[in-house]
């Protein structure tokens, strides 16, 4: 099997002599493929024959983490698709895993989410007594029980929350109010950062934001993702991950458990039910694995 680059650069070849296309075009096809085998190389995959539909979804999820469009997700795809049809054709590859994918702007892409065995080892990863630890743990299990967006959690407050009723007021999107419950367990968590933590960051009375940096300052968003990314570093877990896939988490949990889905909006914060159902298609690859795992005629 020759290797990716040189198929690649046949590839090029190929739309330049026999289709004739732009400079620009094969530049931008050569850049798209790039990143692919960037992609598949960083994940120890060194044939194409050994690349499946869930590589292919993987590498766009991949893109979606690094906030690309959905059309440059789209061009992404059509790159892979038609390479993998070139090389196909040409008797270089055994089978085409793209002839049966739709594009990208067909479907909304599905959110990356953790397994509960995944979520154990992320929330746990924050070893430990120090203050630090105390505080990152308490922010990570607020984010899951919660299903808070990453601006959410910055902006929460001590007024928001309400230990004797066991829910946080949130304000979202368009500043609707919402509330969101919590479990016993996660307000243990929280109640011990705030105790014996918080404290420590800040003496202002004034400073009513929940989760604090070294300097007392409110978390950014940026300042979250990187805790995330580094505690799923340190929990093993190798797929694109930020801090919403937390939320994507809490909400394909909650339907796999059979909350219904218009409480799952509701403590979300979408406006239309549509954007809620992309879960439903979550659960459905869930089942449909499990049915090719164990169906004798799968």
């Amino acid at each position: 099997m020759l290797r990716m680059n040189a198929l690649i650069d046949q590839f090029i070849d190929y739309i330049a002599l026999e289709r004739g296309l732009s400079p620009n075009t094969q530049a931008a096809y050569r850049a798209d493929l790039n990143k692919f085998v960037n992609f598949l190389e960083r994940r120890k995959i060194n044939t194409l024959n050994n690349v499946s539909r869930k590589h292919i979804l993987d590498f766009l999820m991949d893109a979606k983490e690094h906030e690309l469009s959905l059309n440059s997700i789209s061009r992404l795809f059509v790159s892979v698709k038609i390479f993998f049809r070139f090389l196909h054709q040409e008797g270089l590859l055994n089978r085409n895993v793209t002839e049966v994918m739709e594009s990208p702007r067909l479907w909304k892409i599905l959110p990356a989410t953790l397994s509960l065995k995944e979520v154990e080892r992320l929330l746990a990863s924050p070893e430990g007594n120090k203050p630090q630890a105390v505080r990152d743990r308490a922010l990570l299990e607020i984010a899951y029980a919660t299903g808070l967006r990453v601006s959410e959690l910055c902006g929460l407050t001590l007024n928001d929350v309400h230990f004797d009723a066991g829910y946080l007021r949130c304000v979202g999107k368009g500043q609707k109010e919402r509330v969101v419950p919590f479990s016993e367990k996660s307000g243990a968590v929280l109640t011990r950062y705030l105790e014996q933590v918080r404290p420590l960051l800040t003496a202002d009375p004034l400073n009513r934001v929940v989760f604090l940096t070294r300097a007392g300052k409110a978390f950014s968003r940026k300042s979250i993702w990187k805790m995330v990314k580094k505690y799923a570093h340190k929990a093993g877990i190798v797929k694109p991950i930020s801090p919403h896939t937390l939320r994507h988490s809490f909400a394909s949990h909650l339907l796999h458990n059979g909350a219904p889905l218009r409480i799952i909006q509701e403590m979300l914060g979408h406006a239309d039910i549509a954007t809620t159902q992309i879960y439903t298609h979550i659960d459905q690859s869930r089942l449909k694995a499990i049915h090719e795992q164990f169906h004798p005629r799968a």
